[in-house]
């Protein structure tokens, strides 16, 4: 069972035009209204997401075999550059390498970008407009359950040739559930493929358990 407990945070209260608090997460009981795709009313909703990665970092420096590497530079571990200006990065790579390393990347949005392994992003949130009634409270379950997940051995990814272009998959495994998903990735550069793929060759399906930190046990 992990250690890592999610901080204190003080999270500002919004409100409508009314004067009434928007209770993120719960406004449509039906189809969301069509005036509220692609408007973003509140994004900085979402600015706890940066003092739960902070923690999360904190954590895996203090837990586990690790070295942490901060810089705007360690972004460039996305697939994809960042939608928003990146405002910091840390890239936590454990010093065993059958191990997937976890890059989290902070944005002026506010959000978060993970990288994990050797070819998969994923973002916190994915869409903050009005429509989809995301929280920030949502976001961070599912950063630290993906992150936690890196961590205990429980993420598997894998390289499927379908056609012309390459499936990049992936797959989390909880204490109460699972989840996994994919695309079709046109854009990744050839060599970041072959590299990706003889990485995994050679690792455990899932990736490796992160060995402890020899202070921390």
């Amino acid at each position: 069972m992990s250690s890592y407990v999610r901080p204190s945070i003080d999270a500002p209260t919004f409100r409508d035009a009314d004067g009434q608090v928007i209770d993120y997460g719960n406004r449509w009981d039906a189809s969301p209204p069509e005036d509220t795709y692609s408007v973003d009313t509140h994004p900085e909703r979402f600015a706890p997401l940066h003092t739960v990665a902070d923690a999360l970092i904190a954590h895996l420096r203090d837990t586990y075999d690790v070295e942490v590497e901060e810089g705007v530079e360690a972004a460039e571990d996305l697939l994809h550059a960042s939608y928003h200006e990146v405002v910091r990065a840390a890239r936590i790579r454990p010093k065993d390498p059958t191990c997937a390393s976890v890059t989290l990347v902070f944005t002026a949005y506010p959000g978060i970008y993970m990288h994990a392994g050797a070819l998969n992003d994923f973002h916190y949130p994915v869409c903050g407009c009005d429509a989809c009634d995301s929280n920030w409270q949502a976001e961070a379950d599912n950063l630290e359950r993906h992150v936690l997940a890196v961590v205990t051995g429980h993420y598997h990814e894998t390289i499927e040739r379908r056609d012309l272009d390459p499936w990049v998959g992936y797959a989390f495994t909880y204490p109460d559930g699972a989840n996994s998903g994919g695309s079709r990735e046109q854009d990744i550069a050839p060599e970041r493929l072959k590299a990706a793929e003889a990485i995994l060759r050679n690792v455990s399906r899932p990736w490796a358990e992160w060995p402890s930190n020899a202070s921390s046990s």
